[in-house]
């Protein structure tokens, strides 16, 4: 896929008129982030940046209507995912990226896939899309947001684990369900971190 400043354009014009304005403000941090975020760490910063430009494309669609689109198109839903819908548009996400935008980049797909939940042993760019997406600059409410953006920029491994662990903190607290890629993926960071 040849990923070039049209081709950005497009994607942004396309995105801009399917999410309202805070959305779209969001997104456009989440991908200029990423790409910040990728030249720092040898990533490719065209790719992050689509990836950031397309993470949240499905959330112009109710949970309701993703759950059914889901169902419709065979997209597999754990019933923690359907107990957590806020989820969801992660993994249309991608089958909507792939139809829609015309996205074969198989790590773009699953950078978009994976954004809200991580997973054990993600790539470099699903760490950066992971990661933009609960620092960029409009978010303000997580409490360990000075330390993550911090890390970000210094150590992706260590920012993705303390991501985790104050997600699931913080559903722990809520009494929400943790969804099983969460799950994984704070354990195998976890695991990693004390066997060093």
């Amino acid at each position: 896929m040849d990923i070039g400043i049209e081709l950005m354009a497009q994607l942004r014009d396309s995105v801009r008129e399917k999410q309202n304005f805070h959305r779209y403000e969001h997104t456009l941090g989440v991908a200029y982030t990423a790409a910040c975020m990728a030249f720092v760490h040898g990533e490719d910063s065209l790719k992050a940046e689509l990836a950031g430009v397309l993470h949240d494309c499905a959330k112009c669609y109710k949970n309701e209507e993703l759950i059914r689109l889901c169902a419709e198109e065979g997209v597999a839903l754990t019933p923690e995912e359907l107990a957590s819908p806020a989820v969801i548009h992660a993994k249309y996400g991608r089958r909507m990226a792939e139809k829609e935008y015309g996205i074969d980049d198989p790590d773009i797909l699953i950078a978009i896939a994976y954004h809200t939940t991580g997973r054990p042993d993600i790539s470099r760019l699903e760490k950066i899309i992971f990661i933009a997406d609960f620092i960029e600059p409009l978010r303000d409410q997580a409490e360990n947001l000075p330390e993550a953006r911090k890390l970000a920029f210094e150590d992706l491994d260590l920012c993705v684990y303390n991501i985790l662990e104050s997600t699931i903190r913080y559903l722990e607290r809520k009494n929400s369900p943790i969804v099983p890629d969460t799950l994984r993926a704070y354990e195998w960071y976890r695991d990693r971190r004390l066997c060093k």
